[in-house]
């Protein structure tokens, strides 16, 4: 008769201490998703600012951008000095140093980076909504009034953009940025919340009681049929 309560004694214990260990694996999941959350809410922040100060969030943009240029010129070097006497050397390099040259002119002179860069996103929205155009037309698809409308607002932004240039270098580059910046802090919130829902979830179903972890196991009867 011991035997039995011994080990239904001793599969309580260790019942209890694996929902403690997944209460504190829960907890932490917690947390961390409550980082996440923050850390999306700053991109908010931030993307919000950006949006109301376009010009400042351009210059960031800019000059973010140039110092990533320099930092990945200055490890392309570094690999390829490590892998020198292969033939993708002089390869490794030269890609390297012209990282650092354009992270030096980007630094340097951010607003006429910020022009070159708006004209080529003019180009890229005008001949994009060209080709959606004219392929909307040729081929006839079951979605031809959707890529009509998408060839035709490129179409229209890059006119926009293209008409009030230089100027647009001003606006355009950094109320991308910092529409990026609010979209990807939304995306942040939401997993973070959700994280922390589901994982508060699992902790209450896991400690809720009456679960079939807390019965002790039944001895098996022998010699009863």
């Amino acid at each position: 008769m011991n035997g039995p309560t011994a080990e239904g004694r001793k599969h309580g214990r260790t019942a209890r201490g694996g929902r403690r260990g997944t209460s504190a694996e829960g907890r932490k999941l917690t947390r961390s998703f409550s980082w996440l959350a923050l850390l999306g809410t700053l991109l908010v922040i931030a993307g919000i600012v950006g949006l109301i100060y376009t010009g400042v969030a351009t210059l960031t943009s800019m000059l973010l951008f140039g110092w990533l240029l320099l930092i990945g010129g200055v490890v392309g070097l570094a690999h390829a000095i490590e892998s020198r006497g292969t033939n993708y050397f002089w390869l490794g390099v030269v890609v390297a140093a012209l990282n650092l040259a354009a992270g030096v002119v980007v630094i340097r002179h951010p607003e006429g980076t910020a022009e070159a860069l708006t004209m080529f996103a003019a180009l890229l929205f005008l001949t994009g909504g060209v080709f959606r155009l004219v392929g909307s037309v040729v081929v006839r698809g079951p979605q031809m009034g959707w890529t009509l409308l998408q060839g035709a607002f490129g179409l229209l932004l890059g006119l926009l953009v293209l008409f009030d240039w230089p100027h647009s270098s001003l606006y355009v580059l950094g109320t991308f940025f910092s529409l990026a910046l609010l979209f990807d802090g939304l995306g942040l919130i939401a997993v973070g919340i959700g994280g922390r829902r589901i994982v508060s979830m699992v902790s209450d179903r896991l400690d809720a009681p009456g679960l079939a972890t807390d019965s002790p196991p039944k001895a098996p009867e022998d010699g009863q049929k």
